[in-house]
């Protein structure tokens, strides 16, 4: 079974750090690609972040660069989304999704294969 599994989420003040997982069960993620994606209340979901595990390739979205960095554990067959100087407007249901080789869905801005129920941010005084 191809799973997603996201945690780390949780409260933290402005400018404060974060460190989301995303543990893949069921396929090994070397040549996937990851990607992060978020949702705020009443807003539209937005890719974050994209990283193709093969080569390192990664984008992030102007909202994020700088402050947002994707990291693998290889060990562990999970990524992470570490978040630094996050923002009120960081708040959001983080996903992480994948997908299966030979496409570029992520970094083109098309649907991902498989997704995680997600894991809440919150950031606030």
């Amino acid at each position: 079974q191809v799973q997603l599994v996201e945690s780390g989420g949780g409260l933290v003040q402005p400018g404060g750090s974060l460190r989301l997982s995303c543990a893949a069960s069921g396929f090994a993620l070397d040549y996937y690609t990851i990607g992060w994606f978020r949702q705020a209340p009443g807003k539209e979901r937005e890719r974050v972040s994209c990283f193709r595990v093969s080569d390192g390739t990664t984008d992030y979205a102007d909202s994020v660069k700088g402050r947002f960095t994707i990291a693998r554990d290889n060990a562990k067959n999970t990524v992470y989304l570490q978040m630094n100087s996050l923002k009120p407007e960081d708040t959001a249901v983080y996903y992480c999704a994948a997908e299966e080789p030979f496409g570029s869905s992520c970094f083109l801005g098309y649907e991902m294969d498989y997704w995680g129920k997600g894991t809440l941010v919150t950031v606030s005084s």
